[in-house]
């Protein structure tokens, strides 16, 4: 039964073969001429202005995780409403329960200015 998985590790070692040797073939081959212009913090195409390492709001990583919390609930949402009907009564009380938990966390973010942006 273990020699299926044959294949997929001999594609794996060729594959983690290649990405290596393509990292030392480029450090030996390469060019090493660092220029201030080089290392300078990449700002898609625009001068950089201040600090790479400027701190960021805790506003902005909250933004982000609500963000993603309430776009997941989406991909839960979309296979129940595909085995709806196989799923019955009790789908239907399942999903009922995570859209009113969900729902009790929005209006408590919202309660609390979560969606406030100063």
């Amino acid at each position: 039964m273990l020699i299926s998985y044959l294949p997929i590790l001999i594609l794996l070692l060729v594959v983690m073969g290649f990405a290596i040797s393509n990292i030392i073939i480029s450090a030996l081959v390469g060019r090493h001429k660092p220029t201030a212009e080089k290392l300078s913090p990449y700002e898609c195409g625009v001068e950089p202005i201040g600090s790479a390492r400027e701190r960021f709001s805790i506003k902005f990583y909250i933004i982000a995780m609500m963000f993603v919390v309430f776009d997941i609930e989406v991909v839960f949402l979309y296979p129940w409403a595909v085995a709806f009907k196989s799923l019955a009564l009790f789908g239907l009380i399942e999903m009922a329960i995570f859209i009113i938990i969900l729902l009790v966390c929005y209006v408590y973010i919202w309660k609390r200015g979560g969606f406030e942006w100063e």
